[in-house]
């Protein structure tokens, strides 16, 4: 058994020096969101470590759609979830069929049209609202779930190609001849070769999408207004309008808002890491 160089546990030592307080401060706002959804409204600001009376309460409120800003309580959140899934569903299926065609195919002016699409990234998405607002406006799909959809899929897509290409050059193209020289036809090659390849870079990006979308407020505001077709995140911010806002209920539905996301992220954590990172370091 090779003993621990001092060298070695003087590095580990300063990665937990650096390491604990990090993960502590990202962890106390997480506790304070779960203090104050367990706390009565009277003692929600009373700064202790814990309340005197913990009450679940204020799930039964939320759940039960008991305040006049939780009305649509489980519409909303349907709504988020909608949105999302079929943002990466949809990502997915661009980007995938994008890679495949600038990767595998080699069509022409391919990489062209992907460096095209990521340079879009260079204006902030925030500059981009109000043009997509006016876009979506043009085409009649303001306050339709669709445009905020789309707008994500477009903000999404290109980092998503981009990735999935530089995965999908890593594949040895002896698999595509052989394929081709059995009869492959380049729909066969793609569904029989091509996506089993490429599934952890797929449930990656399909991960990724979902989450840029579910965590999505500034496009969500501005392209959706009826309280049946907003998001969420969207409702969240509606409980701020109130003079003496319900901050313990705020917290709570906040709390419940980021158990998807978290738990999709772990569930597939180890191909976000390895699927997201894909071809970035050249051998």
């Amino acid at each position: 058994m090779k003993m621990p160089t001092l060298k070695g546990v003087a590095t580990e030592a300063k990665l937990l020096l650096i390491g604990i307080p990090v993960l502590l401060w990202t962890l106390v706002p997480v506790y304070h969101m779960f203090l104050f959804s367990i706390s009565p409204k009277e003692s929600a600001f009373a700064g202790k470590l814990w309340p005197d009376h913990p009450t679940l309460h204020n799930f039964e409120v939320v759940f039960g759609q008991k305040h006049y800003y939780l009305s649509h309580f489980w519409l909303q959140l349907w709504n988020s979830l909608l949105i999302a899934v079929t943002v990466g569903a949809l990502t997915l299926f661009v980007a995938t069929c994008a890679a495949f065609a600038i990767s595998r195919l080699k069509v022409r002016g391919g990489r062209t049209i992907m460096n095209l699409a990521l340079f879009t990234y260079f204006i902030p998405a925030a500059f981009l609202a109000v043009p997509m607002y006016k876009t979506m406006g043009n085409y009649g799909l303001l306050n339709n779930q669709w445009a905020l959809i789309l707008a994500m899929v477009t903000i999404a897509a290109p980092y998503s190609i981009w990735v999935l290409k530089q995965a999908s050059d890593k594949l040895p193209y002896e698999l595509d001849e052989a394929a081709r020289m059995d009869g492959a036809t380049p729909l066969q090659l793609f569904r029989l070769v091509y996506v089993p390849l490429m599934m952890p870079s797929l449930v990656a990006i399909g991960t990724y999408a979902l989450l840029l979308a579910w965590n999505e407020y500034l496009y969500a505001f501005l392209l959706l207004s009826n309280d049946r077709q907003i998001t969420l995140s969207v409702a969240l911010g509606n409980f701020l309008a109130a003079d003496d806002s319900p901050w313990e209920l705020l917290m709570t539905v906040g709390l419940i808002y980021a158990l998807p996301p978290a738990a999709i992220y772990y569930a597939f954590k180890r191909y976000m890491v390895g699927g997201l990172t894909a071809g970035a370091v050249k051998s």
